[in-house]
């Protein structure tokens, strides 16, 4: 496998007529990092995925991977290799030769391009399977192979688009686990796109989230879920409550909320309780209409259960209340 290579993006735009898709992203991506870009649909992430694989061409900035610009590169000469989320396997080409594809297609003679494709195989427990058809492999076993025909050529970082969004919930974890693995064993860096929280928390050892074409805020998971910027961090990454309070606007994680019987200090109608086994997910209005949750222990709500229309309080202590612009 490659040396892996740190990537950063400076001022990088993307503009479509006169839309900004991508406006001024500034990003550094150590090497051997699982970096996830998120954010909903039409944040600009698979846009700026899209660029770094050279599938499309900034407007403006300048993308470097390792002592190379590479903005204006073609894709097969950029050092990276690129997922896709439909995983586009070739269906009249077996299994192997699918992965040793792109050998193929820079010459590399065949016993060389199947010995290498063997080898790929191997690595995602896929060579049992060497011999058969695409439509003959389920899911999660195409994704498999997928990612092994993207690594074939040694990219010094993989881009992967949405990868687990065609799996069903189970496989999803097991799949996320082994692309973790995967990453950890090869020593490069994946960049993988998502709108997926708890799937970003899951893998990543940096996540951007986006909004708008621009980074909204950037670091650890724990980070960026526990130290929110703004309400729209805190609102996409979901476990917080945003509270208007004498001194400003701050957010509190919902599982920090206490709920007290009475009205006071902060009176809300109960509107919903729903078992999540480990908790009771509590829903609340105020009578000005906002709403909020609390994240309940089971044991606590069995012992002091709160029921639908009753009227509580909320509570946290002031140093869980997190400022928020």
């Amino acid at each position: 496998m490659a040396e892996p290579a740190a990537l950063e993006l400076a001022g990088v735009v993307k503009r479509y007529g006169p839309v900004v898709a991508v406006e001024s992203i500034d990003l550094k991506i150590p090497a051997g990092t699982y970096c996830c870009l998120l954010g909903p649909s039409g944040c600009g992430k698979t846009t700026t995925l899209r660029m770094i694989a050279g599938h499309e061409t900034a407007s403006d900035g300048d993308i470097v991977l390792g002592a190379h610009n590479i903005t204006t590169l073609e894709p097969s000469r950029r050092g990276t290799a690129m997922m896709f989320q439909s995983y586009a396997l070739f269906p009249h080409l077996d299994v192997v030769d699918n992965v040793a594809f792109a050998l193929h297609m820079r010459g590399v003679e065949k016993t060389a391009r199947r010995k290498r494709a063997m080898e790929l195989l191997d690595l995602v427990a896929m060579s049992p399977y060497a011999e058969r058809l695409p439509s003959q492999l389920s899911g999660g076993q195409q994704q498999r192979v997928a990612l092994a025909r993207a690594l074939v050529t040694e990219p010094q970082i993989l881009l992967l688009d949405e990868p687990l969004s065609a799996l069903d919930p189970f496989l999803r974890v097991k799949m996320r686990a082994e692309l973790k693995r995967l990453q950890r064993e090869l020593g490069i860096s994946f960049i993988h796109v998502t709108h997926g929280q708890e799937e970003a928390m899951a893998l990543a050892d940096l996540v951007v989230l986006m909004s708008g074409g621009r980074i909204e805020q950037q670091g650890t998971p724990r980070d960026v879920f526990n130290t929110p910027r703004t309400e729209f961090v805190a609102r996409f990454m979901g476990g917080h409550n945003i509270v208007v309070t004498a001194s400003g606007r701050v957010a509190v994680r919902c599982d920090r909320t206490r709920l007290v019987h009475g009205d006071r200090p902060r009176p809300a109608f109960v509107t919903s309780a729903e078992y999540q086994g480990t908790h009771v997910q509590v829903g609340l209005k105020t009578a000005g209409g906002d709403e909020y949750f609390a994240l309940v222990p089971e044991r606590d709500f069995d012992r002091d259960p709160f029921a639908i229309g009753s009227v509580v309080s909320l509570d946290w202590d002031e140093a869980e209340a997190h400022p928020v612009t």
